[in-house]
C-alpha cells in the first residue's frame, strides 16, 4: 500500500541552460569523445526544463506513521518541512538528512517510500558498491570509459527538477585511490554551491539544488565531521514488538497485493505467523515472505502458517561442502 499523495506539480525549472550546451556541442572537437557528443545531443533533445512538485495541502501521512513506528522524529519533521511550503512560491524543500542505525530496520525502505510521498524521481547510490570516487560527480572525458556521475544521470534521465537522491550506507565509502568517494557531496548538499554543480564528464554547470538529500549509516564514527555537519542526523532504533507487528503485516499486504497469486491468501496473516514474522529485523521480513507464501503452496495451504517463515539468516550460516 501507498500513501495518498496531495502533492500537484507546481511548474517547471530549468537545470541546464540549453545555448550553453549548445555552445558546447558546436566546440567539441573531431576527435571528441563520442560518448560526450551523445550527452550533449541527449541534453538538447531531452530539454532542459523539469517538473517541480509543490505542496498545495499536507499530504495523508499517518499510513506512513503506522508503516514506519520507528521513523515517527523523522515524519514528524518532513511534515514540519512541508507544510512550510503551503502557504508559500517553494517547491518541496527539504533538508538533508542521516538515517543512523543498525543494518537491516528499514532505512532504504523508508528513503524510497519517501520518494513514492513527495511524487518525485528517485536515485540510488549504493556506496559500499563504490570504489571510484567519480562515481558522483563523473570522471574526465580524456579517461577511457568515462561516464557522467549518478547526480547529472539523475537530473538529465529524470522528469523532476526535485529528484530524492539516496546515498546508502554513506559510512561504507571506499576512501582508497585517488579520489575522495564523497567529495562531490560537500558541494551537493550546499544549496549555493548546487545550483551550480558541475560533472567532470560533462563539464557543464547544472542546478542540482532542489535535490532532496537522503542518506543511511551505520556507524558515525565513519563518516567525516564537516560532511555530518550539512546533515540532519536522525537515530533510528529498532521498532519494538507492536511496531515490528505493524511492519510485518504491511509487507505482507504488500507483496500480496502485488501478485496474481496473492489474491489465493487471506488479507491479513494469521497470528501465529504474525509474530514469527514480527521477530525478524525488517529486511529479513520481506524475504522470510516470499518463502513462506512458497511454502505454503507447495503445501497445498492458502494460508501462510508460522511454520512457514523461517529465518533467512539461518540458511545463510550454513556452509555448504563436498
Amino acid at each position: 500500500m501507498s500513501a495518498t499523495v496531495t502533492i500537484p506539480i507546481a511548474g517547471f525549472r530549468d537545470v541546464y541552460d540549453l545555448p550553453t550546451v549548445e555552445k558546447a556541442l558546436q566546440g567539441l572537437s573531431p576527435t571528441a569523445n563520442e560518448a560526450l557528443r551523445s550527452v550533449y545531443e541527449k541534453m538538447l533533445r531531452l530539454g532542459g526544463q523539469r517538473f517541480t512538485v509543490k505542496p498545495s495541502a499536507l499530504p495523508v501521512m499517518e499510513r506512513l506513521f503506522e508503516e514506519l513506528p520507528n521513523f515517527t522524529a523523522v515524519l514528524e519533521d518532513i511534515r514540519k518541512h512541508l507544510a512550510l511550503c503551503i502557504d508559500s512560491e517553494d517547491s518541496v524543500e527539504l533538508p538533508p538528512m542521516l538515517l543512523l542505525g543498525e543494518p537491516g530496520i528499514g532505512k532504504t525502505h523508508f528513503a524510497r517510500r519517501i520518494s513514492q510521498l513527495l511524487g518525485t524521481g528517485f536515485g540510488f547510490v549504493p556506496m559500499s558498491s563504490l570504489t571510484a570516487g567519480w562515481v558522483l560527480s563523473g570522471a574526465s572525458s580524456q579517461w577511457k570509459n568515462a561516464k557522467p556521475g549518478k547526480v547529472f544521470d539523475t537530473f538529465l534521465n529524470g522528469d523532476y527538477a526535485n529528484p530524492v537522491i539516496v546515498v546508502d550506507e554513506l559510512d561504507k565509502a571506499s576512501a582508497d585511490g585517488q579520489y575522495d568517494p564523497l567529495g562531490a557531496l560537500y558541494e551537493l548538499l550546499e544549496v549555493e554551491t548546487a545550483s551550480r554543480f558541475v560533472d567532470e564528464f560533462v563539464e557543464l554547470p547544472i542546478d542540482a539544488s532542489g535535490a532532496v538529500w537522503l542518506a543511511t549509516a551505520n556507524d558515525a564514527a565513519r563518516i567525516p565531521e564537516p560532511l555530518l555537519s550539512r546533515l540532519n542526523v536522525y537515530e533510528i532504533d529498532a521498532p519494538d514488538a507492536e511496531g515490528s507487528a505493524r511492519i510485518a503485516a504491511t509487507i505482507y499486504r504488500e507483496i500480496r497485493g502485488a501478485h496474481d497469486w496473492g489474491r489465493q491468501f487471506p488479507e491479513v496473516p494469521s497470528a501465529a505467523a504474525l509474530e514469527k514474522l514480527a521477530s525478524l529485523p525488517p529486511r529479513e521480513m520481506r524475504r522470510a515472505l516470499h518463502s513462506a507464501f512458497g511454502n505454503a503452496k507447495l503445501a497445498g495451504r492458502s494460508e501462510v502458517s508460522a511454520d512457514d517463515v523461517q529465518d533467512p539468516r539461518a540458511g545463510r550460516r550454513q556452509r555448504i561442502g563436498f
